[in-house]
């Protein structure tokens, strides 16, 4: 059971988030992600002017990630485009501080447009990205975007959540904003 001050803690972020428009709850960790003691989950939608192939293929070459997303990356293993067991290893942050990421692909659906990754970020943070993009139209769809924070255990993971509380929300948003500009420009430049 909760204690009373988690209670507390976890009923303010829900009402931050409802401000926002973003869905928070707990939920439980990934079997295959380290065991945490926190969790946090942020879910943007947004619709986007492109349809859905394009979007599907920004999403699934990791390689190009860089050119639209905040993170550079170094390597992919192996090459080529997303397939389920394949790792992207990145870095994000400002150049002279480097934070080392890891996106690990389990989860690759082309039919229905579906992707999951298992992030590790440094600190002993996780995420378990899920997406999916839906067509609306003949050029324009939805684009979910379902990420489950995880934090480490005891101290580290409250400072952890004291240190990131609004890029749990508003990293998800940006990145979001960033692969729904993307998929838009890259649909104007086929129409022009």
């Amino acid at each position: 059971m909760p204690s009373k001050a988690r209670r507390s803690s976890a009923a303010t972020a829900l009402l931050r988030a409802e401000k926002i428009g973003t869905r928070v709850r707990r939920i439980a960790p990934s079997e295959k992600m380290p065991k945490t003691d926190m969790a946090y989950l942020s879910c943007p939608t947004s619709i986007v002017n492109a349809p859905v192939q394009i979007v599907w293929a920004l999403l699934t070459r990791p390689d190009e990630w860089g050119d639209f997303y905040d993170v550079r990356v170094a390597s992919v293993e192996p090459p080529g485009p997303a397939a389920v067991g394949q790792t992207v290893f990145a870095e994000s942050g400002p150049r002279l501080l480097r934070l080392a990421l890891e996106f690990r692909f389990t989860k690759i659906d082309p039919v229905n447009h579906e992707l999951g990754l298992d992030v590790k970020f440094p600190f002993g943070i996780t995420v378990r990205e899920d997406l999916s993009c839906v067509p609306i139209g003949q050029d324009q769809c939805r684009v979910n975007y379902h990420c489950g924070f995880g934090l480490p255990a005891g101290w580290r993971g409250m400072v952890a959540r004291l240190l990131m509380r609004r890029e749990l929300n508003s990293g998800p948003v940006d990145s979001l904003s960033r692969l729904r500009r993307a998929a838009e420009e890259r649909y104007a430049r086929q129409l022009a």
